[in-house]
């Protein structure tokens, strides 16, 4: 129940589910129980009796580790249970994980989340769903809880595919975003009047008005971490490299990432990528 997790812990509870939550970090289930969530003692507790089990963690080893390992939340989830994992992870390993729930007969949509926390709170980040169409209908209630905006868009693994392609888009969309306020600046134009022209200009992307203003006022709290994207970039490389896809910007962001991260950077949010290119630029004469 971190960045995330939380947000959408926040949806359900307002929607009316009941929401029994486990993290590792005793502060987020004291943040849980505060929001109105039931706090659990482990992921076994937290699953037990649930009619959905759902996960919002980084890799798929801890997906894999909640749900199948000891105390486990399938040890006490009932045979009817559908898991939901709203993870960023590899499409394979969770096509993977879904047919080695399917063979002990509990389905599995990967339901990942396209957007900042803050987005999520709003419910206005998209949710892109891989899994059986029977099952998708049968938990749409909860997915349209999460969100406006869901959207089925193949068997399991397929949404764990789109959400790389969307953060691939979204990822190069702040760093032209970054690249050109910091030419505008450089040259002596005025930040917050470059911005708004840029918004109404063909230019325009949705990072402008996500990051733009935090990218000018240095505002790097963050709402998705610069580590975080660059964990998704590795995912793209090796998916792309896999499917036979050049990712060539992706590569150049995949080294900006890393310098940003080396340069106690990662916890920020991701407009933080405008100072890692500022870091890398002389100082103006």
């Amino acid at each position: 129940m971190g960045l995330l997790g939380s947000a959408l812990v926040e949806s359900l509870i307002r929607a009316g589910f009941t929401v029994r939550g486990y993290d590792t970090a005793p502060e987020r289930m004291r943040d849980h129980e505060g929001r109105g969530g039931i706090p659990a003692r482990s992921p076994a507790d937290a699953a037990r009796g649930a009619t959905v089990v759902m996960t919002c963690l980084m890799t798929a080893d801890l997906v894999r580790d909640v749900l199948l390992g000891p105390d486990g939340a399938l040890d006490t989830a009932p045979p009817d249970a559908v898991v939901i994992d709203n993870s960023t992870i590899h499409p394979d390993a969770s096509a993977a994980l879904a047919a080695r729930l399917a063979a002990r007969g509990i389905p599995m949509l990967d339901a990942p989340v396209a957007g900042s926390s803050g987005q999520a709170r709003r419910r206005e980040a998209p949710v892109m769903v891989g899994g059986d169409p029977e099952v998708f209908a049968r938990c749409r209630p909860i997915l349209d809880a999460l969100t406006q905006l869901v959207r089925h868009v193949g068997p399991n693994g397929a949404g764990a595919r789109a959400k790389l392609v969307i953060n691939l888009v979204l990822g190069l969309n702040r760093l032209a975003l970054a690249e050109g306020l910091l030419f505008g600046l450089r040259q002596g134009l005025d930040g917050r009047a470059l911005l708004a022209v840029l918004k109404e200009s063909s230019a325009y992307s949705r990072a402008m008005d996500l990051k733009g203003e935090r990218m000018i006022e240095g505002n790097f709290q963050a709402e998705g971490k610069l580590a975080q994207h660059l964990k998704d970039v590795e995912l793209m490389l090796d998916v792309g490299h896999a499917a036979g896809a050049p990712l060539l910007a992706t590569a150049l962001h995949r080294q900006l990432l890393l310098a940003g991260v080396a340069g106690g950077l990662g916890d920020d949010d991701n407009s933080a990528i405008i100072a890692v290119l500022r870091s890398l630029i002389a100082a103006p004469r």
